[in-house]
């Protein structure tokens, strides 16, 4: 989405500026917020962290935030020490808590990426209502939002997408925000290209060894779905993140609202 808004821009320039618009059309950061920021020491956090203190002034809102990074029990080479030093430099407060993740594996189960992501969150959430935040701050971007749309559609058969903030369902005044829905991964790169921002996560073994295998992921595969349409077709990643806001009610055969019962079909309205 950045080149198309800001071709001749910086980097820099186009990750504020679309943070800002982020954070002002969706209304993510108001006055008194606590943020938690997920800080998993990977480019989008880290990035995503930078701009939300680099943004304080010209936001114009008071707002505090600290960050957190989980460690793993089979995680031993992670640059902590990098991150925290980082964070430091723009003045982001830093806890490191660590969660035995396959200590908590029951019997006979293997390690998988969603019971990682699942005890991660789970813990997050946690620290955050026991710490007084409102409000964590996820390091999703461009892309990630497309692709998940795509996912959603292709192999779970729905019309779904990752929203630029969403309430807890088990913690109430809890809020899940995402200040780089309108950044683009590769200005994320470029970013960090320019600026030497440097990363400090390490390698997940699992996950190296799942690539290794040659199953990258529904992501993956979707990823490169993408790329590949975009060379004959340049806009196909813009219609993809415009089609979630787009959606003509009168065209669809039904909907239903994620986690009630209220639902409807074409024919409701039909003969009106």
């Amino acid at each position: 989405m950045s080149n198309r808004f800001f071709r001749r821009a910086e980097a820099e320039t186009i990750v504020q500026k679309l943070t800002i618009k982020a954070i002002m059309e969706h209304k993510l950061i108001n006055s008194g917020d606590r943020i938690l920021i997920a800080a998993s020491g990977g480019k989008d956090s880290t990035v995503m962290a930078w701009a939300l203190s680099a943004l304080r002034p010209a936001l114009k809102l008071d707002y505090q935030m600290e960050a957190i990074h989980i460690s793993s029990d089979f995680c031993a080479c992670c640059k902590k020490s990098t991150l925290k030093e980082r964070l430091a430099e723009w003045d982001i407060p830093f806890t490191d808590l660590d969660v035995p993740i396959i200590g908590r594996l029951k019997p006979g189960r293997k390690m998988n990426c969603y019971w990682c992501s699942t005890q991660r969150r789970a813990e997050l959430l946690k620290y955050a209502v026991e710490n007084g935040f409102n409000k964590i701050a996820l390091g999703h971007h461009f892309n990630d939002i497309i692709e998940t749309s795509l996912i959603n559609i292709l192999y779970s058969g729905k019309v779904r997408t990752m929203l630029p903030k969403l309430k807890s369902d088990n913690f109430e005044g809890m809020e899940l925000i995402r200040p780089l829905y309108f950044v683009e991964e590769h200005d994320i790169i470029e970013f960090w290209k320019r600026c030497g921002v440097t990363f400090a996560s390490c390698g997940c073994p699992f996950a190296a060894q799942v690539r290794e295998g040659g199953d990258e992921g529904k992501r993956a595969e979707v990823k490169k779905l993408i790329a590949k349409l975009k060379k004959t077709s340049p806009q196909l990643d813009l219609n993809i993140f415009r089609s979630m806001e787009n959606i003509e009610k009168n065209s669809i055969l039904g909907w239903h609202v994620y986690g009630t019962d209220e639902r409807g079909t074409f024919l409701d309205d039909y003969d009106k």
